[in-house]
């Protein structure tokens, strides 16, 4: 039997897959996930077992473990911390010490070009260095 065939039949699912109700379905959704993933050549039908395995574990996971949206200065506080950082480190991505510590204080937003520093030095999304609500929004 095929990983997709024993992943079915444990689940439940009884060969058809079904949306996450649960933690239980959650954990072997993702261990199937993985395991489909960590195969070298993936036939076609592995592959679609791949995009909706991923679909639903991500709906689950957005509905049940959404992280709350922060602010740039809470997440950069919280990347120096995790990484034992100073903010002197961070002179390359912000140009000086002070534009770290007003940035950190709250007395000056990222630039376009900073955001882009700071995305590429994390290896994060971009959007988690602008303000929410900033997008489209007028001065």
């Amino acid at each position: 039997m095929t990983i997709i065939g024993r992943f079915w039949v444990t689940a439940g699912a009884h060969g058809a897959p079904r949306v996450i109700h649960n933690d239980a379905e959650l954990e072997a959704y993702t261990n199937a996930l993985f395991q489909l993933t960590a195969l070298e050549n993936p036939s076609s039908s592995e592959v679609e077992a791949i995009e909706l395995l991923t679909l639903l574990v991500e709906r689950y996971e957005q509905e049940h473990y959404s992280i709350p949206a922060a602010e740039p200065a809470s997440v950069v506080r919280f990347l120096i911390e995790q990484q034992n950082l100073t903010q002197r480190d961070l002179i390359p991505q912000f140009g000086s010490e002070s534009a770290v510590s007003m940035f950190l204080a709250g007395q000056r937003n990222l630039t376009i070009e900073q955001v882009r520093k700071l995305s590429t030095r994390f290896k994060l999304p971009a959007d988690v260095f602008i303000p929410k609500g900033a997008v489209g929004a007028r001065a």
